[in-house]
């Protein structure tokens, strides 16, 4: 005869007789030299009093204490766990969240999205700076250079949602010219004098659409719909001047969006379009993203920013002013790669009497032949300094002809000074000199070419081929740990201020995993990884 299980929804209740052999107490159990133990202890000591302001003093008492949540939160990233119903999972099931919540309830999921969204993200820098301030105070760090690199991370946003700038512009520039004949009908029929200027097009059709409004209640306007009715001129008028309202106010909300950026994504309209590096399709497909960047010092990530340029050449000097602010000190030195290299850059470091030691875009291509056999460049040229000039390939002079003025996206103004041939004419190396069909111009800013020689020799000299190679092996690996060690290649929040939040909960989960590893390896201390002597 078969015997029908009745099922319960608390499994205890089938009464297999199990001993509870788990020890109340989970000290034993977490390793002596577990990383938790020392996350623990170095979160403890810093102070929280913003984070427990964002809480309410009418409200009820959280389910977890703010302190442990953010070690649960920060332990979470540092293990390769990021999603919040992980988070949640490893709580009830793993020893080591089991002893950082010291007894406390698991928190769910909705509890930790919550916390590290809305009570965490105006603290959580704050937290990450009093990390690196820590550092400092044990000597970790070096404070001789710092190394900046930056890369680019996909955000959490829909492929293709993108709106480009010129596109709406396009479209935008079509609708006014049909406004303006709109208004002129109008002002001929109802004998008015509308203007819609570019600047106050919004609010000249909003006039325009309330002033057909009261002609349609002073005239009493029968509105009409469906097929077979005829409109009436006051609702055609209207409904016309209402969809160009409408659209007016789609394109100046794109308009506000770009924030100075050529495209952005409607999904999240803080994210700019990128190229990846990781692009499987081989087909520069663009993605949304952010660019991340970083300053490195004795293997410790010490700064941490996020921008919405492409190019890194225009985020060098807003980070090292945030970083300079936040940690509290300047560094004597800048080891940057040559996509941070700028005339700009240049003249921050000099006045901030920060020694440069960033490679020139056009390292690598000096040390070809085919760069050193090109006669068309400024550096295989002559060059006299008493009369200025140029010599080219065919022994004629280059002499200046004006100084003009460019202004840089930043705002930054140098001086360049155009020089010219005196008669290319019949020169038999025109070809191979210049494309132009008049004679040879070069465009040369001085300012820059002597702060680019002076970072040149820097790189050259003994030190700076030590913090190059560190460079690439501090920051570059802090990447690469960061990347393909944490799986962190996507960002799961949207909008700049919680990426950065993921940034900042990242790398410090990164630096507790790295203090570990020095203490354990017995390496605390060191700075710099010395320069293998060739046999």
């Amino acid at each position: 005869m078969t015997k029908y299980i009745k099922y319960h929804k608390n499994y205890t209740e089938f009464g297999e007789p199990y001993q509870l052999v788990l020890p109340l107490n989970l000290e034993g159990l977490v390793p002596d030299d577990d990383s938790v133990r020392l996350l623990s202890h170095e979160l403890e000591d810093l102070d929280y009093s913003l984070l427990y302001q964002a809480y309410s003093v009418k409200g009820r008492n959280p389910a977890v204490d703010p302190k442990t949540m953010f070690k649960i939160l920060t332990y979470a990233y540092s293990q390769n766990i990021y999603s919040s119903r992980k988070i949640e999972t490893a709580c009830k099931r793993d020893i080591n969240f089991m002893w950082l919540l010291a007894g406390q309830k698991a928190p769910d999921h909705s509890t930790i999205a919550r916390f590290r969204t809305g009570f965490l993200a105006d603290t959580c820098e704050d937290l990450f700076y009093q990390m690196v301030r820590r550092l400092e105070q044990m000597g970790e760090l070096s404070k001789e250079t710092v190394f900046i690199d930056g890369t680019k991370l996909e955000a959490c946003a829909n492929k293709y949602t993108f709106v480009w700038k010129k596109s709406v512009g396009k479209w935008e520039e079509k609708m006014f010219l049909k406004i303006q004949e709109a208004v002129t009908l109008l002002n001929r029929e109802y004998l008015q004098s509308f203007r819609v200027s570019e600047e106050t097009r919004t609010q000249d059709i909003q006039k325009i659409c309330c002033f057909i409004e009261q002609v349609c209640e002073e005239q009493h306007t029968v509105f009409v719909h469906g097929k077979g009715r005829r409109k009436s001129r006051n609702q055609r008028y209207l409904e016309l001047f209402r969809r160009f309202l409408e659209r007016q106010t789609v394109y100046d909300w794109h308009t506000a969006s770009f924030q100075g950026r050529n495209n952005y994504c409607k999904t999240d309209p803080d994210a700019t379009f990128m190229h990846m590096k990781d692009d499987h399709m081989r087909n520069a497909q663009l993605k949304p993203g952010y660019n991340v960047q970083i300053g490195v010092d004795s293997e410790y990530i010490v700064a941490a920013d996020i921008s919405q340029d492409r190019n890194d050449v225009w985020t060098l000097v807003p980070f090292l002013e945030t970083m300079e602010k936040k940690v509290g000190f300047r560094y004597p030195s800048v080891t940057a790669d040559s996509g941070y290299e700028s005339e700009e850059a240049y003249t921050y470091l000099r006045e901030q009497k920060q020694k440069p030691y960033i490679k020139p875009q056009t390292y690598e291509k000096w040390k070809k032949r085919s760069f050193k056999q090109d006669i068309s460049k400024r550096e295989n040229m002559g060059y006299d300094k008493i009369t200025d000039t140029y010599i080219c390939h065919a022994g004629k002079e280059l002499k200046p002809l004006f100084i003009k003025k460019q202004k840089s996206k930043s705002g930054y103004e140098s001086e360049v000074t155009v020089y010219e041939c005196e008669d290319c004419t019949g020169c038999p190396y025109k070809e191979r000199c210049t494309r132009a069909k008049g004679n040879k111009r070069l465009y040369i800013s001085k300012s820059f070419l002597e702060k680019r020689q002076e970072s040149y020799e820097n790189i050259l000299s003994e030190k700076g081929t030590l913090y190059r190679m560190n460079r690439s092996i501090q920051v570059e690996g802090a990447f690469g740990v960061l990347k393909n060690d944490y799986e962190f290649q996507r960002f799961l929040l949207r909008g700049k201020t919680k990426v950065k939040l993921e940034i900042l909960l990242l790398c410090m989960g990164y630096n507790l995993n790295k203090l570990h590893a020095k203490i354990q390896n017995e390496r605390t201390g060191s700075h710099l990884f010395p320069v293998k002597e060739t046999a």
